[in-house]
């Protein structure tokens, strides 16, 4: 595991166990079965997808935007550009973020019908209870970061509680990792996506080649998903042409003055796009 994954999966588990302290688990559960469901993932049938994200800080770029700022009124963006989902950061050291914009943004996005994900380096299945609990439709789940049989677990505590799960990969061993996973899994899983994210967790650089060097790699069956990288809506058109169902777009709808205008376009280039349609 590279060392930032390791300082963040530290950091996640203090976080934790200091949630449990304060809510045991429990009283949680109690909590959510109060709740209604969250709106359920829906993809296009046009063929492609795209997850925007709420992140007010990137240890790579720096700020993104500020509590200040109507980051609210950004979600709702999403929301009518056509958002399949709306990831939101809630890790709080290096990304700036808080149970409280999910549970702000999943209000926001309900009327809408579009479900929040929650985006952290999740360790415990408390952290996924406290998701649902926040609104959450989704959870992000990074493969790397966990040995196998605590994947097992978010993806059983995701599927108890009705939440679709994106799967992050890094490389091709990562994705093999979730091709073995998820096999005999199909029918007592959760919806699954597969993510492809691009960004070196050493430099925190992007690599977009590696789209492409592994797109045959992806585990057939399963929405696969391009992460990092995509900014415009040529990206995104390529990443279709590649066989990627979906994309995760962050940095570039936080620095565009109209968000909502911004997504369209790009999922208006992918759609007309031609797919390979093998990872889909």
């Amino acid at each position: 595991m590279a060392g930032f994954l390791e300082e963040m999966a530290a950091s996640s588990a203090h976080r934790a166990a200091a949630a449990r302290s304060a809510e045991p688990l429990g009283a949680l559960l109690a909590r959510i079965r109060d709740l209604p469901p969250p709106p359920p993932l829906a993809l296009s049938p046009q063929g492609f997808d795209v997850i925007a994200e709420l992140k007010l800080r990137s240890p790579a770029a720096g700020a993104l935007g500020a509590a200040t700022d109507d980051w609210l009124g950004r979600v709702s963006a999403y929301a009518a550009g056509g958002a399949a989902a709306v990831s939101v950061l809630t890790e709080p050291t290096r990304f700036d973020g808080a149970l409280a914009h999910l549970e702000a943004a999943a209000a926001a996005l309900r009327p809408h019908r579009v479900p929040a994900m929650r985006k952290d380096f999740l360790v415990d299945p408390y952290q996924v209870a406290e998701a649902r609990a926040a609104g959450a439709g989704g959870v992000l789940v990074i493969l790397r970061m966990l040995p196998r049989a605590r994947v097992e677990e978010l993806l059983d505590a995701a599927a108890e509680h009705g939440l679709f799960v994106l799967l992050e990969a890094f490389d091709a061993a990562d994705l093999d990792a979730a091709r073995g996973l998820l096999e005999g899994r199909a029918a007592n899983a959760p919806r699954t996506l597969v993510g492809l994210n691009c960004r070196d967790l050493d430099t925190l650089q992007v690599d977009p080649a590696r789209f492409e060097a592994l797109a045959s790699r992806m585990p057939g069956g399963w929405p696969a998903v391009a992460e990092s990288g995509v900014a415009t809506p040529d990206d995104a058109r390529r990443m279709r042409a590649l066989g990627y169902r979906l994309a995760l777009v962050g940095t570039a709808l936080m620095a565009s003055a109209d968000p909502a205008a911004a997504l369209a376009a790009v999922l208006a280039a992918a759609r007309t796009a031609e797919s390979s349609g093998g990872y889909t």
